[in-house]
């Protein structure tokens, strides 16, 4: 078992989740293209916001791939 694997357990045992929940592969893509084609800083940020959509009723895969689409299609401009 990696170490990402059982920090997920560990943090959904202490959450009170359970642990086959999270799709780590989905969540970790998200955070990498968001990572390079936004900024560093937004990946965490976006993980959260993609969790809370989905807490909130979303599909995974869809809600994740209209946040990739949006990292992809970024050009960091102002769209005033």
């Amino acid at each position: 078992m990696s170490m990402l694997e059982r920090w997920v357990m560990a943090v959904c045992a202490d959450l009170g989740l359970d642990p086959r929940t999270p799709d780590v592969r989905t969540v970790l893509d998200v955070a990498r293209d968001v990572a390079h084609e936004v900024d560093r800083p937004a990946a965490p940020v976006t993980a959260y916001l993609l969790g809370m959509a989905v807490g909130r009723g979303q599909n995974l895969a869809t809600a994740a791939g209209r946040v990739r689409s949006l990292a992809t299609g970024w050009d960091g401009r102002d769209e005033e």
